[in-house]
């Protein structure tokens, strides 16, 4: 395939960035899209031209680095994938795609199509872990008897990847289905509960203070989310703030 490849330079946070048009020839359509763009790359360095940043580590839909915005959507033209799991067969030949970073306050960008995604690392250092020390005074969490269901939706929310198209995905950038999947995990298990109502508070303030916006119910989130995190975990989520800031004001 031969294809045109618009795609947003920026070559700092505080410079002025602007769409640039690639031609790409010869596309494999079995290739991934991150392949693609380094084919991109190498021609680009060959003539002695700076190549187009963007992130990624694992190429295998887990560590959500690649962050993408392809033609209007976060990861692509493709549902429940990463931008790495994503094929070039979901193109045609002549195509235009548009290529850009997350656009939401708290991700800045850094360079090109990399933005800055330490405001989820900031949300879960509020409060998004297990801090008890049992130093084995109670029973093995192993030991715990938990209902299936119980179990099974906590792993479902622990599959986030904390790769922002939520966010990208919003309307209003919020970031609940990201911090609602993280409150659940925990909420969900006996080992959360015991900070259960001091971890909602904190984590929720700290997405706040970070800029975040609110939800509309537009499950415009839950449709991008490439592990298909649902919006059932942010009313888990407002029900625990809730019960949490009445228990507060007793």
């Amino acid at each position: 395939m031969n294809l045109t490849l618009k795609i947003w330079r920026q070559a700092g946070p505080d410079e002025k960035g602007q769409f640039v048009n690639y031609p790409v020839e010869n596309v494999s359509p079995d290739s991934s899209f991150l392949e693609m763009l380094d084919v991109l790359n190498e021609k680009l360095i060959a003539e002695g031209n700076e190549p187009v940043a963007f992130d990624h580590d694992c190429r295998e839909g887990i560590c959500g680095m690649c962050s993408l915005y392809i033609n209007g959507r976060p990861h692509g033209p493709d549902s429940a994938i990463t931008t790495c799991q994503l094929h070039m067969r979901k193109f045609k030949d002549g195509d235009t795609v548009t290529i850009e970073p997350w656009r939401a306050r708290p991700f800045p960008v850094i360079k090109d199509l990399i933005v800055d995604r330490s405001a989820f690392d900031e949300i879960i250092q509020a409060g998004g872990y297990v801090s008890i020390k049992t130093l084995g005074t109670l029973p093995d969490a192993n030991a715990i008897p938990i209902p299936k269901i119980n179990a099974d939706l906590a792993m479902d929310a622990a599959s986030c990847i904390g790769c922002g198209a939520c966010v990208a995905a919003c309307k209003n950038a919020s970031a609940m289905l990201f911090v609602s999947a993280k409150v659940s995990q925990f909420a969900l298990l006996p080992q959360g509960r015991v900070e259960a109502k001091i971890r909602v508070q904190n984590m929720v303030s700290k997405m706040d203070e970070l800029g975040f916006g609110n939800c509309t119910n537009t499950y415009a989130c839950e449709a991008e989310c490439p592990k298909e995190i649902k919006v059932t975990n942010i009313a888990r989520m407002n029900r625990e703030f809730f019960a949490a800031k009445v228990c507060a004001e007793k």
